[in-house]
């Protein structure tokens, strides 16, 4: 704990910005606090800031965390005197949560319960078409319009918390094995335990529970529903994550393959519980249809919906999860940042954030491999740098993202790490075939069919195969877990979300030490994003050590690069 005298450490903006000193000795005891409640912006050298948003003080209320916490927090570690409208906006927004309730009625109507006069006026003023009654303090809406109305009023900063419960599914009765038909002993983890416990008694009976990857979020899912025991529809992100999620379905509870069926472009089989993808979800059979596949979420009586990284959610399928707000919802995700700023949608049609679990503890508790992460900065060719300095902005990101002496660096990383399991990860194709054929590695993109990636796959997991060259298909539901080393080459702008799926994908419980190395290009517009992409994981409190290379590069009668410099390490952030 730190002493009352030095608990000077947080600057508070009127911006409703938040600066944390890093050198200050209590800065990670306080980070942990701040990120409760804020969500990290940047990370210079000395400051790390932060930011107060509605969202994140939604979603402070929801679990539990005390707008007192909140403003103590402020208090006791403040430099300065915290600007008066800071603490207006805090206290407003919080306080709004819990505000709109929607309550059932009857099997055809909500009763939207508002506590402050005022907001029952500007509600009935939005709503206006949509009102069908209302009394002293409550409005009442068709409950077919229930998403559409919570969509609508978190657009003007009115979070509902919709307690109007949910429809029954068509019931389906399943165990859990103590035994998987693989022969091994299976149990639920005790956070994994507390994840279900979260869902099965929160009140609003939908929402999203963050774990790290490769801690188990599967298993989580296989939980609630066992709780639940009714027809379930499961949406991912791949044929992968599909078989991923049939795999452990059958090995660890006493569904059958009559009860477990695929929806995809090859198999439409709809069963009790059905596995799809987002894709399949907003496929469109013609131009002309505009149904696309939301005839998957009414085919059956579903009791529950999984969202499998919720986070990526596209558009169209916010737009039928509008329709279905009668449905239980579970989200899983590893992080709820989106690029996109839609993380209120998910918030308001998915739930709330009703339990997480950082990263850093389960790494400490040897649940997911202890990580490491590097970032080498590597200077441009000369010739490479003019065409740089004469470019527009996106095609400088181009140029810096396949910088060629990038290759000589994945040499040196291939030969020092020749005995572990490398993954090779990046976006821009023409880089990666480049990296596939110089090294003579196999590659996996999104034109690689289904049986051969299946098949590299289990090479990889059994050692024939060392080292895969993946594009973006490796960025969620792939599970490698002797993959220990991981080499991000290139990536998309200032994706966190990207950043922390890449290194999720070496942090399976197989690999007690793993090295993420992401390989920027120096003192060009990646340098820049490549700290955008590192907010999530700094905030998990994972540090990149900053590795300057120093080479002195030499261009040979091939046309070849040849590196006769070295690499030095610069500290960590």
């Amino acid at each position: 704990m730190v002493a009352m005298e030095d608990n000077k450490a947080i600057t508070v903006q009127s911006d409703k910005t938040l600066l944390l000193d890093t050198h200050h000795p209590g800065f990670e005891e306080i980070r942990k606090k701040i990120i409760s409640f804020a969500e990290l912006v940047k990370t210079p050298e000395h400051i790390h800031f932060y930011r107060i948003t509605p969202i994140s003080l939604w979603n402070s209320a929801a679990n539990g965390v005390s707008l007192d916490f909140i403003l103590s927090c402020l208090e006791i570690y403040k430099k300065y005197d915290i600007p008066k409208n800071v603490t207006e906006y805090i206290k407003r927004h919080y306080l709004s949560y819990g505000k709109v309730i929607f309550e059932s009625l009857d099997e055809e109507r909500i009763k939207i319960v508002i506590s402050s006069e005022n907001l029952v006026e500007k509600i009935t003023a939005l709503l206006e078409k949509s009102i069908i009654g209302s009394g002293e303090g409550f409005l009442i809406i068709d409950k077919k319009q229930r998403g559409l109305i919570k969509a609508e009023l978190v657009k003007h900063l009115i979070p509902v918390k919709d307690i109007a419960g949910f429809d029954s599914g068509n019931k389906l009765k399943f165990g859990i094995r103590k035994q998987t038909l693989s022969n091994n002993e299976f149990f639920f983890r005790y956070y994994q335990s507390e994840a279900v416990y979260s869902y099965s008694g929160w009140k609003e009976g939908s929402g999203v529970i963050v774990l790290p990857c490769g801690s188990g979020k599967t298993i989580v899912g296989i939980g609630v529903m066992h709780d639940v025991q009714e027809y379930t529809l499961i949406i991912s992100t791949s044929v992968e994550a599909i078989r991923q999620w049939k795999r452990e379905l059958l090995d660890k509870t006493t569904l059958g393959e009559d009860e477990v069926g695929e929806y995809t472009a090859s198999r439409k089989d709809i069963r009790p519980v059905t596995i799809t993808t987002y894709n399949m979800l907003i496929h469109k059979n013609s131009k002309s249809d505009e149904k696309r596949n939301i005839n998957i979420f009414t085919d059956k009586n579903w009791g529950l919906i999984i969202y499998d990284e919720v986070h990526i959610l596209p558009a169209p399928v916010f737009r039928m999860t509008t329709f279905i707000q009668s449905k239980r919802r579970l989200g899983l995700t590893a992080t709820l940042v989106r690029e996109d700023n839609l993380e209120t949608e998910v918030f308001t049609l998915i739930g709330p954030k009703i339990y997480d679990y950082p990263w850093k503890a389960l790494e400490k508790e040897g649940w997911i491999a202890k990580a490491e992460c590097f970032e080498i900065r590597i200077p441009l060719l000369e010739r490479d740098n003019f065409n740089y300095m004469n470019s527009n902005q996106r095609t400088k990101f181009r140029l810096a993202s396949e910088n060629p002496l990038k290759i000589c660096i994945l040499k040196n990383l291939l030969e020092k790490h020749k005995n572990n399991h490398i993954l090779i990860i990046g976006h821009y194709l023409s880089q990666l075939e480049e990296i596939s054929k110089l090294f003579n590695l196999p590659l996996i993109t999104g034109e690689t069919s289904n049986a051969d990636r299946e098949k590299l796959y289990f090479e990889f997991r059994n050692g024939s195969v060392q080292a895969l060259v993946i594009s973006r298909v490796g960025n969620f539901s792939i599970d490698l877990p002797s993959a220990d080393i991981a080499v991000q080459v290139s990536g998309i702008f200032g994706s966190r979300q990207e950043e922390a799926q890449r290194l999720g994908r070496i942090l399976r419980p197989q690999s007690e030490r793993s090295i993420f190395y992401s390989l920027v290009s120096k003192d060009t517009i990646e340098e820049d994003f490549a700290k955008k992409r590192q907010l999530f994981l700094v905030e998990q409190g994972y540090n990149y050590v900053i590795i300057e290379d120093n080479g002195n590069y030499e261009i040979n009668n091939g046309n070849s690069v040849i590196n006769r410099g070295e690499l030095s390490e610069q500290g960590a952030w």
